[in-house]
């Protein structure tokens, strides 16, 4: 039994492209069209979810996924910092960000720690074990780096060190309990 698991960043969204914490906005047109040049290259697909927001179902529809959505694929919760520039976060609040930044365990918006989503996403990927077949995973950079983190077994202070970019993959194989990182990388359409 093998299980291949390859997770997929959303297609730019208008939040991506101004540097701020985003809501539930969807895609913005050039993400639309290099999600739309991966259209139909994944290969066989088995199984696909995809996270709540507007921006992922978009993405995953573009794709040509029919996907389940999977609330444990939601991106970290920016609690009040969501809707705002990362700028004016940054004058607003220089400490509180730096300590999220800096400190896995900090969640100085109100929202959800580093931790906290490391911990949601291994739960997560644990109740995947024992399945069999290629499955996608349309989600946030939030979540492909707390899943690179688990499967390292990497220190949570390395979250912010990992450049997750718009359709950006990851991939990854489950084989007798244990995760491996098969590779990452930009053309999703090789990761299937």
């Amino acid at each position: 039994m093998s299980l291949r698991l390859t997770l997929i960043a959303h297609a730019a969204s208008t939040a991506t492209r101004q540097a701020s914490f985003p809501l539930d906005e969807g895609l913005e047109p050039q993400g639309w069209q290099k999600a739309q040049a991966l259209a139909g290259s994944l290969g066989r697909v088995d199984g696909a979810w995809t996270a709540p927001s507007l921006r992922t179902r978009q993405t995953a529809q573009v794709l040509g996924l029919v996907a389940q959505m999977e609330p444990a694929l939601a991106d970290i919760d920016l609690g009040a910092w969501a809707g705002r520039a990362l700028a004016e976060v940054a004058a607003a609040e220089p400490e509180g960000l730096a300590r999220w930044t800096a400190d896995p365990a900090a969640a100085p918006h109100s929202g959800e720690s580093v931790l906290d989503l490391l911990a949601r996403v291994a739960s997560w990927l644990a109740g995947l074990q024992g399945q069999d077949g290629r499955f996608v995973a349309i989600t946030h950079a939030a979540v492909i780096r707390a899943v690179l983190i688990s499967v390292l077994e990497a220190d949570p202070k390395s979250f912010w060190r990992i450049d997750v970019e718009p359709l950006c993959f990851a991939r990854l194989q489950a084989h007798a309990g244990r995760w491996t990182l098969r590779s990452l990388g930009w053309n999703a359409g090789e990761a299937a």
